[in-house]
């Protein structure tokens, strides 16, 4: 009888303990979340689908600006006799674009831009399979849209801005292109994403250096596209489906082949670096929403007791008012 009073009175004792920070955090946070999914754990994590939107935002603007800048480059070109852009130009222009972006929104969604940079992050085990179809549906969605607005500004010009093979490459020479720049590019975006190699922000010089220097060296032959998006998406609206195959089956046999080489590299994926990257970090380092509590700047900052050189002494000029 008296173990189990002392057994009774540990008990209450134990539930009358006073509770300790982290424990009381916890309990605050179930509290205030209760009811909404994902959210006792950690209510602003990748794997909350209430910021989804934001992410597939992020694709759908990102993937337009870069169709944008590299249709519109061939586009303005034949508007204006062919002078108007010059080939290292728009060689360069879709890489730079792919900078900007990577540098100012790529920590919301990933800055993919590509579908085969979305299964390659998938197949590496950095991306979850179950949001691939819909980062792909908005990545042809800004190609399509970004197409569509360049057409009604500028019209269209037989076909420039597209992704055809050179003058006297067959399809096939095309493919092998695309097979070989892809795996290059996808190659770069797996190596700054992850392990000892993560650059953060800054993986954008890499990865718009090989976009560039692509360019140059393969856009003559086939165009350098290593993105069915900004391939398939101007195809699509301006009618012209020349060699389309090639833009499709020779990305994507590319990022394969640039996951393979990541294995041999790397090791297998899915560690903290290259989920980060591949995911963004969205709701992990960064919340949406005002950073900081609002606050007026003050009129005039008073000096701190260490700055205030105090009245001047006897004999000492001063300073006119």
């Amino acid at each position: 009888m008296l173990a189990a009073t002392a057994s009774e009175e540990d008990a209450i004792s134990t539930r009358q303990a006073p509770v300790g920070p982290a424990a009381a955090r916890h309990a605050e946070v179930a509290l205030r979340s209760f009811g909404q999914p994902n959210a006792v754990v950690r209510q602003f994590d990748f794997w909350d689908t209430s910021y989804e939107w934001r992410r597939l935002f992020s694709e759908l603007f990102g993937t337009f600006l870069l169709v944008t800048i590299a249709v519109g480059g061939g586009l303005v070109n034949a508007r204006f006799g062919g002078t108007a852009v010059p080939g290292p130009a728009r060689a360069i222009a879709p890489a730079l674009m792919v900078m900007a972006i990577i540098f100012f929104m790529g920590a919301v969604s990933g800055a993919h831009l590509n579908p085969v940079v979305s299964v390659a992050f998938a197949l590496r085990g950095n991306f979850p399979w179950r949001r691939v179809p819909s980062y792909i549906v908005v990545q042809f969605a800004g190609a399509v849209l970004a197409t569509l607005m360049l057409r009604g500004l500028i019209g269209a010009q037989g076909s420039a801005g597209l992704t055809l093979p050179g003058h006297g490459i067959s399809t096939t020479t095309a493919l092998l292109w695309e097979v070989l720049l892809t795996t290059g590019l996808v190659s770069v975006v797996l190596g700054t994403a992850s392990g000892a190699q993560q650059l953060g922000p800054i993986a954008a010089f890499g990865v718009g250096s090989f976009i560039a220097l692509a360019g140059l060296v393969g856009g003559p032959v086939s165009g350098a596209s290593m993105n069915p998006a900004r391939s398939l998406g101007p195809a699509l609206v301006l009618g012209n489906w020349t060699s389309w195959w090639a833009y499709l089956i020779g990305p994507l046999i590319g990022a394969v082949i640039a996951v393979g080489i990541a294995q041999i590299l790397r090791g297998p994926g899915g560690g903290t670096h290259g989920t980060e990257a591949a995911q963004g970090t969205l709701g992990t380092l960064w919340r949406p929403g005002r950073i900081g509590s609002p606050a007026a700047a003050p009129d005039r900052v008073a000096p701190s007791p260490e700055s205030d050189p105090g009245p001047p002494a006897a004999g000492e000029p001063t300073e006119p008012g």
